[in-house]
């Protein structure tokens, strides 16, 4: 019998913020490790800390970039042109450092060319080639394929066409791959978010500056018939990968009248809207 999810998205809610929160419900860390060391993407390396959020103790899961990689998603300055304070309260890290130089040594010349752009040809292969479960591995390409249409609509461009820019970046396939890694671990099989939460406003992308939520969001939640609420916060709380990954996880969007929580986590985000700043993910029944 599986085991029924569901994600408070009060924060908006991102691959990072996703693969926090079911880390912090217990998905293994030593598993997710072993998956994320076969994966054949270059100038990656894995942090996970306790963080503080609005003064609540929750689970961070950083995926941190060599300078090539990097693509300043975190960077308020550069997303909206203007600095948001922030709280100061991170405190008490414990870093597992996961380092793929030597792996990446071993892949860097054949995949140095997918650096900038990589389409779902590249991704799928990279998906195909790491070890993880038959069921991890649907969820991952799920989520991708999810992306890959919306930016494909987006763009007016065939699906095999599309290149992913912040998408196709290294972070977002390290945090696809480890929510899905995540998900499996926790034998988890039903998925109740009942709407996304969003801010308003334009953000920073590859193609110069977007309406919030981004044209993919949009899609997305057009496409998978998901309920929006705009919040009255400016910048963008959710993203394409978040999105993508509740279109391809969710079973349902009405929780049950009556539920027990089995096991709360909580799963920081690295923006500061001066919000919350998590995703609450809940085990019920």
């Amino acid at each position: 019998m599986g085991k029924t999810l569901y994600l408070e998205c009060n924060s908006g809610i991102s691959g990072d913020m996703t693969v926090g929160a079911l880390i912090d419900l217990g998905a293994d860390t030593k598993v997710l490790d072993a998956v994320l060391d076969t994966v054949e993407a270059e100038g990656f390396k894995i942090k996970y800390s306790r963080v503080k959020r609005s003064g609540l103790d929750c689970q961070d899961f950083d995926v941190i970039l060599d300078e090539e990689h990097d693509g300043h998603d975190h960077d308020m300055e550069y997303l909206y042109g203007h600095t948001h304070s922030h709280d100061g309260e991170h405190d008490h890290h414990h870093d597992h450092h996961h380092n793929h130089e030597n792996q990446e040594s071993q892949h860097h010349e054949e995949h140095h060319h997918h650096h900038v752009h990589r389409g779902m040809k590249e991704i799928t292969e990279i998906i195909d080639n790491a070890k993880m479960t038959d069921n991890a591995r649907k969820i991952a390409k799920r989520i991708f394929e999810i992306l890959a249409e919306a930016e494909s609509k987006a763009h007016g461009l065939p699906v095999e066409e599309v290149h992913f820019h912040e998408v196709g970046a290294v972070d977002s396939i390290v945090d696809v791959i480890s929510i899905a890694v995540c998900i499996d671990n926790l034998g988890v099989d039903k998925v109740i978010v009942p709407k996304l939460y969003e801010g308003h406003g334009t953000v920073r992308c590859q193609h110069g500056i977007l309406p919030v939520p981004v044209p993919a969001v949009t899609n997305i939640v057009v496409d998978h018939k998901i309920s929006l609420e705009i919040i009255d916060v400016k910048g963008e709380l959710v993203t394409p990968t978040g999105a993508a990954a509740v279109a391809a996880l969710r079973t349902d969007d009405k929780l049950p009248k009556e539920f027990k929580i089995e096991k709360v986590g909580m799963g920081s985000g690295k923006r500061d809207y001066g919000l919350s700043g998590f995703v609450r993910a809940m085990i019920i029944s």
